[in-house]
C-alpha cells in the first residue's frame, strides 16, 4: 500500500476522497502484482515539477501565482518562435492556412495512411434527405439541390456543425445515421481543409464560444480551419497543436468505424453513439472488480461537479494530445530556415503533472503544467480563467498506464467506447 502521503496528494489533485485511491490500489495490486505504483506517481511528480520549475530558474517554494506566471510566460515564448517558424502566417487568409496544415501533414508520419469514412455521394444524400435550412438561408440558394450542386460538401457539413441547432443536428439529421451500412463508408485520406471565407459570418457564435478556429468531422475524416483570428496570445500554437490532436482523434475513430463494421447490424446505432459524443451515465452497483468509465468528452467543462469525474474513468482526448504534442516537438525538422529554431521539449511528460501551491493570501490551489491548460490559460488570460481540466483527466490516464500499460489502454477504450465502461 502506498504511503498516505502519496495516497492524499494524487487524490487531492483529481477530486477524489483518498479510500477511492486506497480501492483503486488495492484492486490493481491483485490484477498485475504492482506495488507502490501510486508513490512511484506522487515521486515522479515531483521530480518533473521541480526539474522544470528549476529550467525556468523558479524555486518550488514559490507562491502559486509566480509559477503559473512562469508557466504562461514560456508558452507565450514558444508560441512566438512557432508562429515566425511557420512564416507568420495570418489565419484569415486560405492559402496561410493549408500551408500551415501542409506542415500538420509533414509532421505525421501516418497522414497519408487511409482511414475509414463516410462517401462523398452518400453524405449528399444525408443532406438531401434533411435539408440544413439555416445554411441554405444563409448561402441565398433556392433549395438542397443547389446547395449540394454548388458547394462543397466538406464544407458543407463544416457549416451544419457551425449553424445548425444542436437539437435539428441530433435529433434529426443524425437519426438518418442509423440506415448506414459498412457499404457507405470507404478508405481514403483525412482531409486537411482552410473553409472559405463565405463561413466566416455563419462562424461567428462558434467562435465566441469555443475560443478556437478549428474544429472536425469523425465520421467524414475531416479537420478543417475557420478563416479568421481571434487576435490573442497563444493563437498560433492552440491552432497547430489542436490540427495535429483531430487527426489522431479522426483516426482513432476510423479504427472504431472499422470495428463497428463487423457488427453490420448494429452499425448506424453504434456510429450514431458516437457522433453525438453519447457518454456513459448509470451509476452501477459497486464489484469487487475494478471499473472504469470511458469518458470521450471533457466534462469538466460543462459540469466541474459531474459525478462521473469522481469514479476510476480514462479519456481517449488525453491520448490524442500526447500523441499530437509528441508529433508538435518535431517541427524543427520540417523548417527550411535553420536559424528558426522551436523549443517545445519544455512540456514532455508534463500532461498528468501539478500539484496544491500557496498563493499570496495564502489559499492553496492546483497549479496544473499541462501543456494544453496552460495554453488556454493563456488565450484567456485577460479573463483571469485558469484551465485544469486537461491535467486531471490526464492524472487518471497515468495511473491506469502506470498499472496495465499504454497499448492496454487504446485497446480497452476502443473495444468498449459505446458501451462506457469496462471491468478487469
Amino acid at each position: 500500500m502506498a504511503e498516505a502521503k502519496s495516497i492524499e496528494k494524487i487524490a487531492r489533485v483529481i477530486r477524489v476522497d483518498k479510500d477511492v485511491i486506497k480501492d483503486f490500489e488495492r484492486k490493481a495490486e491483485v490484477l498485475t502484482g504492482k506495488k507502490n505504483v501510486i508513490d512511484a506517481i506522487a515521486e515522479e511528480n515531483q521530480t518533473l515539477m521541480a526539474n522544470r520549475l528549476q529550467m525556468k530558474e523558479l524555486g518550488t517554494d514559490l507562491r502559486a501565482e509566480e509559477i503559473y506566471r512562469g508557466l504562461v510566460d514560456k508558452i507565450q515564448i514558444d508560441d512566438l518562435q512557432l508562429f515566425r517558424a511557420l512564416g507568420k502566417p495570418s489565419f484569415m487568409l486560405e492559402e496561410d492556412i493549408n500551408a500551415v496544415l501542409g506542415k500538420i501533414q509533414g509532421l505525421v508520419p501516418q497522414a497519408n495512411k487511409k482511414g475509414f469514412f463516410l462517401k462523398k455521394e452518400k453524405a449528399i444524400e444525408l443532406l438531401r434527405k434533411n435539408p440544413p435550412k439555416k445554411v441554405i438561408s444563409y448561402l441565398g440558394y433556392r433549395d438542397e439541390k443547389e446547395l449540394t450542386d454548388r458547394e462543397d460538401v466538406f464544407e458543407i457539413f463544416a457549416a451544419i456543425r457551425l449553424f445548425e441547432d444542436k437539437e435539428w443536428f441530433n435529433g434529426l439529421f443524425v437519426k438518418e445515421y442509423a440506415n448506414l451500412t459498412p457499404s457507405d463508408f470507404e478508405e481514403r485520406e483525412v482531409v486537411f481543409k482552410s473553409l472559405s471565407q463565405k463561413w466566416v459570418g455563419i462562424a461567428q457564435s462558434f467562435l465566441k464560444k469555443k475560443y478556437q478556429t478549428i474544429s472536425h468531422l469523425k465520421e467524414l475524416g475531416m479537420v478543417f480551419v475557420i478563416p479568421t483570428e481571434l487576435g490573442m496570445p497563444g493563437e498560433t500554437t492552440r491552432t497547430f497543436s489542436l490540427a495535429l490532436h483531430y487527426f489522431y482523434e479522426v483516426m482513432f475513430y476510423s479504427d472504431l468505424f472499422k470495428l463497428f463494421a463487423e457488427d453490420v447490424q448494429n452499425f448506424g446505432k453504434n456510429l450514431i453513439a458516437i457522433v453525438t459524443v453519447a457518454c456513459f451515465d448509470k451509476r452501477l452497483p459497486d464489484t469487487e472488480r475494478l471499473r472504469f468509465m470511458v469518458l470521450p468528452s471533457y466534462l469538466a467543462k460543462y459540469d466541474e461537479n459531474d459525478w462521473r469525474l469522481f469514479e476510476p474513468h480514462v479519456s481517449p482526448e488525453v491520448i490524442f494530445w500526447e500523441k499530437a504534442e509528441t508529433s508538435l516537438r518535431g517541427i524543427n525538422n520540417l523548417l527550411q530556415d535553420k536559424d528558426v529554431h522551436v523549443d517545445f521539449s519544455f512540456w514532455e511528460n508534463l500532461d498528468w503533472v501539478g500539484d496544491y501551491f500557496p498563493t499570496a493570501a495564502g489559499i492553496d490551489v492546483l497549479v496544473s503544467f499541462n501543456f494544453v491548460d496552460t495554453t488556454m490559460s493563456l488565450l484567456k488570460e485577460k479573463e483571469l480563467i485558469k484551465y485544469l481540466y486537461h491535467h486531471q483527466e490526464s492524472l487518471w490516464n497515468k495511473i491506469f498506464t502506470e498499472y496495465f500499460g499504454g497499448e492496454a489502454l487504446e485497446k480497452s477504450m476502443k473495444e468498449n467506447m459505446v458501451k462506457g465502461c469496462f471491468e478487469l
